[in-house]
């Protein structure tokens, strides 16, 4: 297998033994909205109302139409802490439930050394995810290497870092499907992006090989909405963390946001009309 290491910081490794309408900044829950919430036990437990069952299938649909998981199969979640990753996560471990295939998951969250996550919320997701029986292994790692060039970095350098760093752990783990929490509203967004400000109609794909094939992206939330994820986070007490990410409200997918409801408002299946007219193809090579 290609050597992916590159030079890098000391790495420390920790490892575990509703309505559409949400108020953006409730992301970091007090006291006061903890109480109004359901403890996530309840859905561990199997007691979900038919919202949350209909958003575990739509995973299962992404899952099953792109074949992004196989019997025996080992599958990495990137983890950074927000919605999205705890919500697929979630949807992961409950549907192994019901199905009769068997599927392992483990996690690994980066912690950016320059915007920490505090050990409060380590704890509480270190706990969310072994009740949800995924091994969770939290990596302190920098953001941007000294090695880069002295400019502005962006989201693309950010992501890109984070994704090196999920491939690293992958290697160790001996893991080759990685997946990551993107809905459809991602899909669409990037697609705006790539039209807009690239002259190219194109997204990112459900399943995305790597350093041939020795890696492969999956996205299982393809067919979810953003407004379900954010109902779900509303309703039950999942450890959300906070984005630590100085250009977490400027960015232009933050930007694109609004005008992607606006359209639905006026074309309630246009997210689903977007999607479709990429024709997606991509499968696994096994």
């Amino acid at each position: 297998m290609q050597d992916l290491t590159t030079k890098t910081n000391t790495t420390k490794t920790n490892t575990t033994k509703p309505t559409d309408t949400i108020d953006k900044n409730n992301t970091t829950p007090t006291d006061s909205t903890e109480m109004q919430k359901i403890d996530y036990h309840k859905l561990i437990e199997g007691d979900y109302p038919p919202w949350v069952r209909r958003f575990i299938k739509d995973v299962g649909r992404g899952i099953s139409e792109f074949d992004m998981i196989q019997d025996n199969e080992t599958i990495l979640l990137g983890v950074s802490g927000g919605k999205d990753s705890l919500a697929l996560a979630l949807a992961l471990s409950l549907r192994r439930k019901w199905l009769k295939m068997k599927y392992n998951l483990q996690a690994v969250m980066i912690d950016w050394i320059e915007h920490p996550i505090d050990q409060e919320h380590k704890q509480k997701l270190y706990q969310y995810f072994q009740e949800i029986d995924i091994p969770l292994h939290i990596v302190s790692k920098n953001q941007f290497e000294s090695t880069e060039p002295d400019f502005d970095y962006n989201c693309y350098i950010c992501s890109r870092n984070r994704r090196k760093y999920l491939f690293e752990e992958a290697q160790k783990l001996g893991i080759k499907q990685i997946a990551l929490g993107h809905h459809l509203d991602d899909f669409v967004q990037t697609t705006m992006m790539n039209l807009f400000f690239r002259a190219k109609f194109d997204t990112m794909k459900p399943i995305q090989a790597f350093f041939d094939d020795a890696f492969y992206v999956i996205r299982p939330m393809i067919y979810v909405h953003e407004s379900t994820i954010q109902r779900l986070a509303s309703t039950y007490t999942l450890p959300v963390i906070k984005p630590v990410c100085p250009y977490d409200q400027t960015n232009i997918r933050a930007t694109l946001k609004p005008i992607v409801k606006q359209i639905c408002h006026i074309e309630h299946d246009a997210r689903e009309h977007v999607l479709k007219a990429h024709n997606l193809s991509c499968k696994i090579k096994r």
